[in-house]
C-alpha cells in the first residue's frame, strides 16, 4: 500500500554554475491527490572556481576523460549530501533525489548527461537515491527537458504560468488539459559569463546591465535566432549557447556592459512575448534578484507577476526534483510527453539502494 508521507531531500545543480542546492523536504499527498509540501532545511554549497572551470571544461572531454570525471563528481556530491544531513541530524529519509550536473545535452542525437548519478553515491551516503530522470525520456524520443512541469502542475496550479529564470528560463501552463513547457532564452549561463569578464560573480541586481547602452543591431541579430520561431518541445544547453551566442559575442568589439544590456533586453522581449494580457504568473529561478530584468519584463508585458519565498524563488528546483523522486518510488507519472515530446507519458529515474 502507498504511503501518503514522505521525507526526502532534493539535489539541484544548475547551468548557472551557482552551485548545489539542497533541500529537506516534508511531502503529503491526500486521499484525493492533492500534493503538499514543506520545505524544512535548505542550504546551497557555492562552486569553487576549480570545479566552474572543471564543469565548464567538460563538454569537451573524451567519453574516457568524463567517465573518470563522473566518478570524481560523485564522490564530491556525496561529500556534499552527506555534510547537509550531517549537520542538520536528519532521520528517516525516504530518498534522497538528485538531478546532477548536465554537461552534454543534445536531444536530436539521442544524447544526454548528468554527471552525479552513479550507484556509487547511495553507497556513499548510505541512503536510497532517486536520480538520472532525463536518460530515460530522451530514448523515448523526448527532449528530456523541462522536467519542472510535473510538480507546476502538482504544486502550484493556480498560477496561469510558472516561469523559471536559472541558467536558461523555462515556462510551464496548461493548455486543453495538457501541461505545456519549454525553454524560451538562456539567461543567467550568458549573463553571469560576461559579468565574470567584469570582474563579478554575477551582475547583481541588472546594475552593469543598467548602465549599458541597448544596440539595437545586436538585439535584432539576438531575437532574429531560428530556435525562438521552432514550436515546442524544446530545449536548449550550453553547446547551443557556445554555438549561437558566445561564438560571436565573444569575438565582438561591444564593450561589456553594452553587451549585458542588450542581452538583458533580448531576455524580457523574448519571455514578455510568451504571456497573455492580465495574465498571473509565478517567477522563480536565481533571475528573480536581477531587478532591472524584472522591471524591463514588467515593462514590457501586462502580466501579474507574483514572486514567492525566497526559499521558494532559489530552491523551487530542488523541490520538484523531491517530488520527481517520489513519484518514481510511487510508480506513477513524473515525465510528461506533452512537455518533452517523448513517446509517452512515463516513470523517469533510476532507484539505487544500498
Amino acid at each position: 500500500m502507498l504511503k501518503n508521507d514522505y521525507k526526502v531531500v532534493g539535489v539541484m545543480s544548475g547551468t548557472s554554475l551557482d552551485g548545489i542546492d539542497l533541500a529537506e523536504l516534508q511531502f503529503n499527498i491526500s486521499d484525493e491527490g492533492s500534493w503538499r509540501f514543506d520545505i524544512i532545511n535548505s542550504e546551497t554549497i557555492a562552486y569553487t572556481n576549480s570545479w566552474k572551470v572543471l564543469l565548464k571544461e567538460a563538454i569537451s572531454y573524451s567519453e574516457e576523460k568524463i567517465k573518470i570525471f563522473d566518478l570524481q563528481y560523485t564522490k564530491y556530491l556525496a561529500v556534499v549530501i552527506s555534510e547537509f544531513i550531517k549537520k542538520r541530524n536528519i532521520k528517516n529519509l525516504d530518498a534522497v533525489c538528485s538531478h546532477g550536473h548536465t554537461i552534454w545535452h543534445r536531444p536530436k542525437e539521442g544524447i544526454t548527461l548528468q554527471i552525479g548519478n552513479l550507484p556509487i553515491l547511495a553507497r556513499s551516503i548510505n541512503q536510497r537515491v532517486v536520480c538520472d530522470f532525463r536518460v530515460q525520456d530522451v530514448q523515448l524520443g523526448g527532449q528530456g527537458a523541462p522536467l519542472v512541469p510535473i510538480g507546476d502542475r502538482l504544486l502550484f496550479s493556480k498560477f496561469d504560468y510558472c516561469l523559471n529564470l536559472g541558467g536558461f528560463a523555462n515556462i510551464s501552463y496548461e493548455r486543453h488539459k495538457k501541461r505545456i513547457a519549454y525553454d524560451i532564452c538562456p539567461v543567467n549561463i550568458v549573463l553571469n559569463h560576461y559579468a565574470e569578464k567584469t570582474g563579478n560573480p554575477f551582475d547583481e541586481g541588472g546594475r552593469i546591465a543598467s548602465s549599458g547602452e541597448l544596440i539595437s543591431e545586436l538585439l535584432q541579430k539576438l531575437n532574429k535566432l531560428s530556435f525562438y520561431s521552432e514550436n515546442p518541445p524544446k530545449s536548449l544547453g550550453l553547446e547551443w549557447v557556445k554555438e549561437h551566442i558566445f561564438s560571436f559575442l565573444d569575438d565582438s568589439s561591444y564593450s561589456l556592459k553594452d553587451i549585458l544590456r542588450t542581452f538583458t533586453e533580448h531576455i524580457a522581449m523574448q519571455l514578455a512575448s510568451q504571456f497573455s494580457k492580465g495574465a498571473s504568473v509565478l517567477i522563480t529561478g536565481g533571475g528573480v534578484y536581477n531587478d532591472f530584468l524584472i522591471n524591463r519584463l514588467k515593462s514590457l508585458s501586462q502580466i501579474d507577476a507574483e514572486i514567492p519565498s525566497s526559499e521558494i524563488i532559489e530552491y523551487k528546483e530542488a523541490l520538484i526534483f523531491g517530488l520527481l523522486g517520489i513519484l518514481k518510488l510511487r510508480g506513477s507519472i513524473n515525465c510528461l510527453a506533452s512537455v518533452t515530446g517523448a513517446d509517452k507519458d512515463h516513470s523517469s529515474g533510476n532507484i539505487f539502494t544500498l
